[in-house]
């Protein structure tokens, strides 16, 4: 399903380093060819300063052991560069090797320049250069040793721009050492909000801040499902930040609607996501395209192409590999729960191939789904059927869901009305 791959996309809003992870999973549920992905790689690495890694992938592509006398010479610039830099923070990295030290300072209270300045040599410059280190270990590929200097110098940077700037890089840190589970990401993800929030910086500015933050958040939440939760409850509370998505990269509609189907709080948001859906009609994508075909049309059918379609996507989608079996689940219940206000006896047959599921597998579905969920209805396997039926409402309620259902029942008659006048048919006429 590369025609629905949106790392092209995305990758425009994130650090190099966190595209590396998304082509090293491209390549290896194989969605384009390897060749290709190799370039891609390549070329991404070209711009870093890991060049081990970049001369692995040149002999993969090439099939050679050699390799250009260029990246030879960039190994050998990047070597006396990182000796230099680790000169320039000497007194520093003294300190920081002494892990003794480094705890009591902390414990005393004295992780502070004023003191280090008086007591063991250390200037503003050392602190600036640690920040040059920082950044060039993580060109490097030394995650370790990037995230431990950009800790320290947050703690000794009195510059609230630089000091931001190191916590976007502590972000990407924790992202690329941790990404299944990133308690530290997810504070990293809160300071950046707050600073975005009361930054003074130009509207254009923090929009552009909130767009890469919305794309950064995604390997932050949604490698579990609490975490896939808060993206749900941090969008609909924070109506900024909802529009920001829907102005600036609506592409992002499959992963809030991702979350919001396999959300716990899903029929809390459903309504509110099936709006917003509604009017990005524009944007192309089988998952929200599943949700526009049976909340909105009421076509079931397409519902159900988008379905299989859907399955494909998630499996081959970084952020939503997780959660492919939950999102097809809820999906099915989704359209179990449409169709039975529409209808009150329905063809397990028919059932079966709108779920995309064999016969027996849909039956078994359903009755677990009746026995978990305390339905009131039956299955007649003589005849083949499920029948539905419900608690009697108070006699106001009734008169509301009678409403509800007759709408949903006409738009149903015309769409099909629809659908069976532009029908090709199936038989020869004479």
């Amino acid at each position: 399903m590369a025609e629905y791959d949106l790392t092209k996309v995305i990758g425009n809003y994130l650090d190099k380093h966190l595209v590396l992870s998304l082509l090293e999973f491209l390549e290896t549920n194989q969605v384009f060819p390897t060749e290709e992905i190799l370039q891609g790689k390549l070329a991404l690495l070209s711009t870093t300063n890991m060049v081990d890694f970049a001369k692995e992938i040149y002999q993969k592509l090439h099939q050679t052991k050699d390799v250009p006398e260029e990246m030879i010479q960039k190994r050998k610039a990047v070597l006396d560069t990182l000796k230099s830099l680790r000169s320039n923070t000497e007194p520093l990295l003294n300190i920081l090797k002494n892990e003794d030290l480094v705890q009591k300072l902390i414990s005393e209270n004295n992780l502070k320049l004023s003191y280090l300045k008086e007591k063991h040599g250390v200037t503003e410059d050392h602190v600036e250069a640690l920040l040059k280190l920082a950044k060039f270990q993580y060109e490097c590929g030394n995650y370790s040793d990037s995230i431990r200097y950009l800790s320290f110098f947050r703690e000794l940077s009195s510059d609230p721009e630089k000091k931001m700037s190191a916590l976007w890089g502590k972000l990407a840190v924790d992202i690329l050492v941790d990404s299944e589970n990133n308690e530290q990401g997810v504070k990293d993800l809160e300071q950046l909000k707050d600073h975005i929030d009361k930054s003074t910086a130009p509207p254009l500015v923090q929009l552009q801040q909130g767009v890469w933050l919305l794309h950064w958040s995604l390997f932050v939440y949604f490698p579990t499902a609490s975490g896939r939760n808060d993206f749900v409850d941090w969008l609909f509370s924070d109506g900024r930040y909802m529009n920001t998505l829907q102005t600036s990269c609506p592409h992002l509609l499959r992963y809030l609607t991702a979350a919001v189907v396999t959300s716990k709080k899903r029929k809390t948001y459903l309504k509110n996501l099936v709006e917003i859906i509604e009017q990005e009609s524009a944007i192309k994508d089988p998952i929200t395209e599943f949700i526009d075909a049976l909340y909105i049309k009421f076509d079931f059918e397409t519902a159900q192409e988008r379905l299989k379609e859907c399955e494909k996507v998630l499996h081959n989608d970084y952020f939503l590999k997780n959660c492919k079996d939950e999102f097809i689940e809820n999906a099915r219940l989704f359209i179990f729960e449409t169709y039975c206000k529409i209808h009150s006896c329905m063809d397990i047959n028919m059932l079966a191939k709108r779920l995309d599921m064999n016969v027996t597998d849909a039956e078994r579905w359903i009755v677990n789904l009746i026995r978990n969920a305390k339905l009131d209805a039956k299955i007649d396997s003589a005849a083949g059927t499920v029948l539905i039926s419900t608690n009697q409402p108070p006699l106001y309620q009734q008169l509301i869901d009678k409403t509800k259902s007759l709408s949903l029942k006409v738009m149903y008659i015309e769409r099909e009305h629809a659908r069976s006048k532009t029908r090709v048919p199936t038989d020869k006429k004479d």
